[in-house]
């Protein structure tokens, strides 16, 4: 069974031409969604991965219409051949069912996993240059050593309670907890 899946990102625009398209393909059933390519929850695609069956053909307009990102795009297409369920675009001629479409998809998957590894060697090399220059990431500490120092201070006296302390240094009192292992007992 072909199962068809349009999708728009406005609800300005159009679905016309999509469904146009894979009505003409031979799709049975059409899964129709209005949502940006961003989102992550699309329950309509959702929806059709869980109908779909193997044998059945996922065929889409375009692939832009179906993933977020190559990875996205990766993802979906090896979830879909573990379960014998092809994928089909109609604007890129791509079609998995077919030995050159599988070819492609093999060469489109190993570019997809040189992007993620070349994206991968970039970040290291930044970290490693800003670690030279004697950067370290992450994000700032909220109990610096003066704040700390407050902090035990305020502790040893006993005369204020834990949200007190942590409303005075401007943290929550479950920072101050992690911060000072075993809170009033330890500085005891």
């Amino acid at each position: 069974m072909k199962l068809g899946y349009a999708r728009k990102s406005t609800f300005d625009q159009q679905h016309t031409l999509q469904i146009d398209a894979l009505k003409a393909d031979g799709c049975e059933r059409i899964f129709i969604e209005t949502a940006s390519g961003l989102k992550a929850d699309r329950p309509e695609l959702r929806q059709l991965l869980d109908h779909a069956r193997p044998g059945d053909v996922i065929v889409v307009y375009s692939l832009s219409r179906l993933a977020r990102s190559i990875r996205h795009l990766l993802d979906v297409a090896e979830d879909l051949r573990t379960r014998d369920i092809g994928l089909k675009s109609i604007t890129e001629g791509f079609d998995t069912t077919t030995v050159s479409g599988r070819f492609m998809f093999n060469v489109l998957g190993a570019l997809g996993q040189m992007e993620v590894e070349l994206l991968r060697e970039r970040t290291q090399a930044g970290l490693r240059a800003a670690r030279a220059r004697g950067r370290v990431g992450g994000r700032p500490k909220s109990l610096d050593t003066v704040k700390l120092t407050v902090v035990r201070t305020l502790i040893a006296e006993g005369t204020l309670t834990m949200a007190e302390i942590a409303e005075h240094v401007q943290v929550a009192p479950s920072t101050i907890y992690r911060a000072v292992k075993g809170g009033r007992s330890a500085l005891a």
